[in-house]
C-alpha cells in the first residue's frame, strides 16, 4: 500500500476512472470570503501531481474572488461506485499564465468562445442573451485560433492535509491522513 499520498490518490484516480460513470474528475471546492462565510461548489481536476491539484475558472466570478482574498481552499472528491472520497486541505495559487494558455489550448472551440461569452456568477437576465454574447464571439474569432481571455485562468491548491476515506461494513471505516511535514509527509489514521 502507498505511503506516498500521491501515489495513493494516482491509484485511486486511475480506479475511478474506470469506474464512474460521468467525471471521475469531479470535485467540491470549498472556499471562504474575508468575513469566513464558506461556498462550495463542483469543479473538475484538469491537473495533479506533488505540486497540487489544478483546476481552471474565471478570475471575475465569485470563486475566483474569494479564493484570491483568503487564498486557502479544500477539495472532496467522492467516488460512490468506489465507496471512496479523498479530502485535502490547502493554500491556493495561481497557475502560470504558460500553463493556463496550455490547458486553454486543449479545450474544445465551443468551449473557449464560452469562456469569453460568460460573465461568470452574475446575473443573467434571460439565456437567449448568454447564446447572443456566445455567436458574437463565435464571429469575432471565425477564421482565427481563439486565445485564452486575460480574465481567464486556473488555480492550484498545493495540499497540507490529504485524508483518504475507504467506506467499510458496520460503519468501521478506514480514514488515513497525511499531514505535510518539511518536505515530506507523516502518516496516520483516523477513527471512523
Amino acid at each position: 500500500m502507498p505511503t506516498d499520498p500521491f501515489s495513493l490518490f494516482d491509484d485511486w484516480y486511475a480506479e475511478a476512472r474506470d469506474s464512474e460513470i460521468n467525471d471521475s474528475n469531479a470535485m467540491a471546492l470549498a472556499t471562504a470570503d474575508e468575513q469566513g462565510r464558506p461556498s462550495v461548489r463542483m469543479v473538475l481536476l484538469k491537473g495533479h501531481g506533488p505540486e497540487g491539484f489544478v483546476f481552471y475558472t474565471n478570475f471575475e466570478g465569485r470563486k475566483a474572488e474569494q479564493l484570491l482574498a483568503n487564498p486557502n481552499a479544500a477539495l472532496l472528491f467522492h467516488w460512490k461506485s468506489l465507496r471512496r472520497q479523498i479530502r485535502i486541505e490547502g493554500r491556493v495559487e495561481p497557475v502560470d499564465p504558460m500553463i493556463a494558455d496550455a490547458y486553454f489550448a486543449t479545450r474544445s472551440r465551443d468551449s473557449q468562445l464560452g469562456a469569453w461569452a460568460s460573465d461568470q456568477s452574475r446575473p443573467l437576465e434571460s439565456r437567449e442573451t448568454f447564446i447572443h454574447r456566445f455567436d458574437e464571439q463565435k464571429s469575432r474569432f471565425e477564421g482565427r485560433e481563439v486565445t485564452r481571455p486575460p480574465h481567464w485562468s486556473g488555480f492550484r491548491v498545493v495540499p497540507d492535509h490529504i485524508e483518504f476515506w475507504q467506506d467499510r461494513e458496520y460503519r468501521l471505516h478506514e480514514r488515513r491522513l497525511f499531514k505535510r511535514a518539511g518536505q515530506g509527509w507523516d502518516e496516520g489514521l483516523l477513527y471512523p
